[in-house]
C-alpha cells in the first residue's frame, strides 16, 4: 500500500514560507506529477514527503498513519534524484543491491532481487559493467533499480531525467510509464517540464509559489484551466492570452484560446494578422504572427501551411474552445 495524504503542509526557512498549506490526496498505485516553474516549491514538497525536510506546520500520512516525526528510513519509500549517485567502483549488480547488502539481507535473497529488478529494466547484460561504462539513461536504470529492490511503498522521483538529451528522455519517460503499469506501485515525480507531466501522469499537482494552483488529470487541467496561471503553463506551445476588445466581447477580462483551436485564412477572418515567422516539423506547422490590436499569437496548423515571414492571414478562434477569465485571472464557466 502507498496511499500519501498532505494535511495543511506547510515549510518555512526563516521568514520565508516556501510550502503554503497544501492538502493533496495521492491514491495507493497512483503517478502523480508536481510541475511548476523554477522555485515553486516542488522539489521541497517531494523532500517533506520523503522525510528530508522538517515539516514546519501540518501532517504527512503514509497508508493513514501519521509519519510526520518518522525518519526517511522509517517510512518505506524510495527516492531516485537528480543525480545518479552511483558508487564507481561498484558493478551494476552491486550498485543495485547495496542497500540491501546493508540491511543484512543474505545474499542469495539480494541475488533474487537484483535479478529481478535487473530483468524489469533491460540490465540484465550490464550487471557485472561498473557505472563508467553506461549510457546516461542506463544509469539512471540503474538508480531505479536500486529503489525497486527495497519494495518501497512508492517511489520519488526528483527531476530524474533533467540531465539526459532529448532523445533519451523520452525514452526513459516510456520507461517509467511501464514500470508503474508493471509494478502498480504509487510514483510522485517532480518536473519543471510540463510535456513530462502531460505525458506521464494519472494526476498533475500544479505548483504556484508554494501553493496549489490545481488538480486534476492532464486533459482537466488541459480543457479546463482553473486561472490564467494554468492555462498559461500547462500546454506546449502555450495558450494565448487576450485581454482588451476581444474578450470584452466575450464577457471576459482575458481569454484564451490554444494554438490548435483557431482556424486560419488568406481570405478573411475575425483577427488581421502578419505572419512573423513559420515553424515546419513535417506533421505541423507553428505560425507565429502578430495580430492587430491583439499583439503575438502562436497558431498550431495540421501539416505543412505554405506560409510566409510578412504575409497577411486572418485568424477565428473557435468559439467552442475559447476559455474566459475574469479579472482575478479565474476561470469563468
Amino acid at each position: 500500500m502507498g496511499a500519501i495524504q498532505l494535511q495543511a503542509v506547510g515549510k518555512a526557512f526563516g521568514a520565508v514560507n516556501v510550502i503554503n498549506n497544501v492538502d493533496l490526496d495521492i491514491k495507493d498505485g497512483e503517478f502523480a506529477v508536481f510541475v511548476g516553474p523554477s522555485g515553486c516549491g516542488k522539489s521541497t514538497l517531494l523532500r517533506l514527503i520523503a522525510g528530508l525536510e522538517d515539516l514546519t506546520a501540518g501532517r504527512v500520512l503514509i497508508d493513514g498513519k501519521d509519519v510526520s516525526d518518522v525518519g526517511p528510513a522509517q517510512r518505506g519509500l524510495a527516492m531516485v534524484f537528480q543525480s545518479y549517485a552511483l558508487y564507481p567502483h561498484m558493478s551494476v549488480r552491486a550498485n543495485i543491491g547495496f542497500a540491501l547488502k546493508m540491511a543484512g539481507d543474505k545474499p542469495d535473497v539480494i541475488a533474487g532481487k537484483v535479478g529481478k529488478a535487473a530483468a524489469t529494466l533491460n540490465l540484465t547484460d550490464y550487471l557485472d559493467r561498473k557505472p563508467r561504462q553506461l549510457s546516461g539513461g542506463q544509469r539512471q536504470r540503474v538508480a531505479i533499480g536500486r529503489a525497486i529492490v527495497r519494495e518501497p511503498k512508492a517511489f520519488l522521483f526528483d527531476e530524474p531525467l533533467s540531465n539526459l538529451d532529448a532523445a533519451l528522455r523520452v525514452q526513459m519517460r516510456v520507461e517509467i510509464g511501464e514500470l508503474h503499469e508493471a509494478l502498480k506501485t504509487t510514483m510522485i515525480y517532480v518536473t519543471h517540464d510540463q510535456v513530462e507531466a502531460m505525458t506521464m501522469a494519472d494526476k498533475i499537482v500544479v505548483l504556484d509559489r508554494g501553493s496549489v494552483a490545481q488538480v486534476g488529470s492532464p486533459l482537466e487541467l488541459y480543457n479546463k484551466p482553473n486561472g490564467l496561471f494554468v492555462a498559461g503553463f500547462i500546454g506546449s506551445p502555450t495558450m494565448n492570452l487576450i485581454r482588451g476588445a476581444p474578450a470584452a466581447k466575450r464577457g471576459a477580462e482575458t481569454i484564451g484560446i490554444r494554438p490548435e483551436h483557431a482556424d486560419v485564412s488568406t481570405t478573411s477572418g475575425e483577427w488581421p494578422a502578419k505572419v512573423r515567422l513559420a515553424e515546419h516539423l513535417g506533421s505541423d506547422t507553428f505560425v507565429h504572427a502578430e495580430a492587430e490590436g491583439i499583439g503575438p499569437l502562436t497558431l498550431r496548423l495540421e501539416g505543412e501551411a505554405a506560409l510566409t515571414p510578412g504575409q497577411s492571414i486572418f485568424v477565428t478562434p473557435r468559439e467552442a474552445h475559447l476559455h474566459r477569465f475574469d479579472k482575478d485571472g479565474r476561470r469563468i464557466d
